[in-house]
């Protein structure tokens, strides 16, 4: 998986791209279940600049904001899954219960993020992301498509 790197691999990256003049797109989340909720926002993610790099809450991140039986796919396959997306340059595996740590070592020129977040629901990162440069964009919200959705669906219960 040559597009799984670690944070420090990532600076190096963003430290060649920024020398280069390139845009550089970060966005974060846990992806337990790939859908097409997913795969719109990595796509429009993508459009916000030269190089996309996703942050990938790990097995202990996602178990912490998830709750017990999350994640559902072990972080290592999840950062496969994401690697295999065209639109999808670099995933970094990150522990914390936000990325903030990521937006402040890699500096992004934007920081994307999902719809849901324009509804009151407070982006931990806005302020690091504004520090350091970048602008947030929040991107459109699939209804209908989520990993919560999904799981209900599978269980019978929705």
């Amino acid at each position: 998986m040559g597009r799984l790197v670690s944070l420090a691999q990532a600076q190096r990256i963003r430290s060649r791209l920024r020398a280069r003049g390139k845009a550089v797109v970060l966005t974060n989340g846990v992806f337990d279940i790939l859908h097409v909720g997913h795969v719109r926002y990595l796509q429009a993610a993508r459009k916000l600049g030269d190089v996309l790099f996703v942050g990938l809450n790990s097995n202990a991140s996602a178990r912490a904001l998830k709750g017990a039986g999350r994640p559902l796919t072990p972080q290592l396959e999840r950062a496969e899954t994401l690697s295999a997306l065209r639109h999808v340059d670099y995933v970094i595996i990150f522990d914390e219960p936000t990325a903030t740590h990521l937006v402040e070592a890699l500096q992004p020129d934007v920081y994307a993020k999902g719809g849901d977040y324009g509804a009151g629901k407070p982006l931990p990162e806005a302020d690091a992301v504004v520090s350091c440069g970048g602008r947030v964009v929040l991107l459109p919200y699939t209804p209908q498509h989520s990993t919560t959705r999904i799981v209900a669906r599978i269980l019978g219960n929705e």
